[in-house]
């Protein structure tokens, strides 16, 4: 087992540094002087060149890169004298402790650094804390919501199969899988914020945290959720109740849930103990796609409902040219990605033994 956990690990690591790469690379080669983004395109020379040096956009292109991952690593090698090397320790871009040092090179330890924002001149790692916990909420409802509502129609359909309700939910499924989340967002935000807007009690656009009106500060507002979370959570519903069927279908004409039958095992515990246990490895690979795709593709639902999230952020630092901001939210995207991945991995190697072989 912890051969197989040090390959996937190592493998996830590989992509996340394979991101890390092309996103520098994509973001540094991109038409457009920061320094001027920053200071405005009447700034004076001298200023704008003072902006590239505390930037460190006067430096080589492998210098800025080496000075990029060095800053994102948690555990960093830095040179405590020389100013002009892309290991240089300073506290002015973040707090750190030191692990060890040998001559004028340290070994610390750190919150991984991903610059500061163009437009507000705030840490990247703090606005993407503040957006971050929306977006893992909203994607986490959403996929609880299609897991469990998925399962159960997809059970439901596998032993109702070939009858009118079975036809029903294929049908609906079917068409969940085939509606683009931004297309359903306005149809729900309108169907139920403004059409039934007086029986539900919805809001069209709403976050969160919202702002009392008789000024006695923030509060939590539960039922701006429901609609995100409800657009968001349609097609992996419509996907976990299709590939739950379909599955529990083939698993159910196996022999061994006839031998289980035929000992006179009563149908619930065939279903549970047996059936679906084998049924659900499809699901999971579903479930764990979906819930990565939903912390990446949150976007134009949170767009479309205002909710406060990484897809807003993503949204609106790309209209402000804001890359350290937009490059910062790629990564914390990618990373949770490969986390989820690893993590399903162990789930499958628990559920399958012969995986953790390969």
């Amino acid at each position: 087992m912890l051969k197989f956990l040090t390959k996937r690990i190592t493998y996830g690591f590989l992509v996340l540094l394979g991101v890390i790469t092309i996103v520098f690379f994509l973001f540094n080669v991109l038409p457009g002087d920061p320094a001027r983004m920053m200071l405005g395109q009447r700034a004076d020379m001298a200023s704008v060149e003072a902006i590239q040096k505390e930037l460190g956009l006067n430096r080589p292109l492998h210098v800025r890169f080496g000075s990029y991952v060095n800053d994102l690593s948690p555990i960093s090698v830095h040179n405590r004298n020389e100013t002009e090397s892309f290991f240089y320790l300073s506290n002015e871009k973040y707090q750190y402790k030191t692990l060890t040092c040998v001559g004028k090179w340290c070994l610390v330890i750190k919150t991984p650094y991903m610059g500061r924002s163009y437009q507000s001149n705030r840490a990247v790692t703090n606005i993407l804390a503040t957006a971050f916990p929306n977006t893992l909420l909203l994607a986490s409802l959403s996929i609880g919501f299609a897991m469990v509502t998925g399962i159960i129609l997809g059970i439901f359909s596998a032993i109702k199969n070939n009858t009118f309700i079975s036809k029903t939910i294929l049908v609906l499924s079917v068409s969940g899988m085939s509606v683009p989340s931004f297309f359903a967002a306005i149809i729900i935000a309108w169907l139920f914020a403004f059409v039934l807007g007086d029986y539900t009690g919805l809001n069209m656009t709403g976050s969160l945290w919202e702002v009392d009106d008789f000024g006695r500060g923030e509060y939590i507002s539960w039922k701006n959720l429901i609609l995100p979370a409800l657009t968001l959570g349609i097609r992996p519903l419509a996907i976990v109740a299709e590939l739950t069927r379909s599955s529990l279908i083939q698993v159910l004409s196996q022999d061994y849930i006839r031998t289980a039958k035929a000992k006179g095992l009563s149908f619930y515990r065939v279903i549970t103990r047996h059936a679906l246990k084998n049924a659900m490895n499809p699901v999971i690979t579903a479930i764990s796609g979906w819930f990565a795709s939903l912390m990446a593709g949150a976007v134009f639902v949170e767009y479309v409902f205002d909710w406060k999230g990484i897809g807003v952020v993503i949204v609106d630092s790309l209209e402000n040219y804001d890359f350290p901001l937009v490059m910062g939210a790629v990564l914390v995207i990618s990373f949770m990605l490969v986390i989820i991945n690893i993590l399903v991995d162990i789930i499958y190697g628990l559920l399958d033994p012969r995986i953790r072989l390969q």
